[in-house]
């Protein structure tokens, strides 16, 4: 006897508990607080400030996608560093975009002691039709993408150099 009432209890239970979720009408739009999250920049500095690429127009950008991982990538960062002082007169900048965490990549920075402008990329890397790193991609002063390199070259080699001064 007692069997049955606890099933006819439980069965009463559930039936009541889904009769209540169906015909419970939906919340209306508005009346929570919605929370709207601010749209993140592709890129960001070390300190969190957003850049966009656009704000280097009237400069030549070299960006170069890089990870702390990449053996390749730090092999030609002294070569890299070395261009960017010799082109420092052909009005270029140099950036290195790496989408690990600003505080890996700021170890990274002063344990290798690099004068680079290390920056934050906060996008996916097949969106930008990287596959693999080091990927480094030239703009003109007007923004426009013109050259691109893909894997560790020796950027301070005369045929490099030649090429960067060229870009129009």
């Amino acid at each position: 006897m007692h069997k049955r009432i606890l099933c006819f209890l439980i069965l009463a239970i559930v039936q009541v508990g889904c009769k209540e979720f169906k015909t419970k009408a939906p919340e209306p739009k508005g009346t929570r607080a919605e929370v709207a999250e601010e749209p993140i920049s592709k890129y960001e500095d070390l300190n969190g400030n957003p850049i966009e690429l656009s704000d280097y127009m009237g400069k030549r950008l070299l960006l170069n996608y890089w990870a702390t991982w990449c053996k390749p990538c730090i092999k030609e960062m002294p070569d890299m560093e070395k261009a960017q002082t010799i082109l420092i007169e052909e009005n270029y900048v140099f950036l290195f975009a790496s989408d690990q965490t600003v505080e890996k990549i700021n170890k990274f920075k002063e344990a290798r002691g690099f004068q680079l402008d290390f920056i934050k990329f906060n996008g996916v890397y097949a969106k930008e039709n990287v596959s693999a790193l080091p990927a480094t991609f030239i703009y003109n002063e007007i923004g426009e993408q013109v050259l691109r390199f893909d894997g560790g070259l020796k950027w301070d080699s005369p045929e490099i150099l030649e090429k960067l001064r060229a870009v129009q």
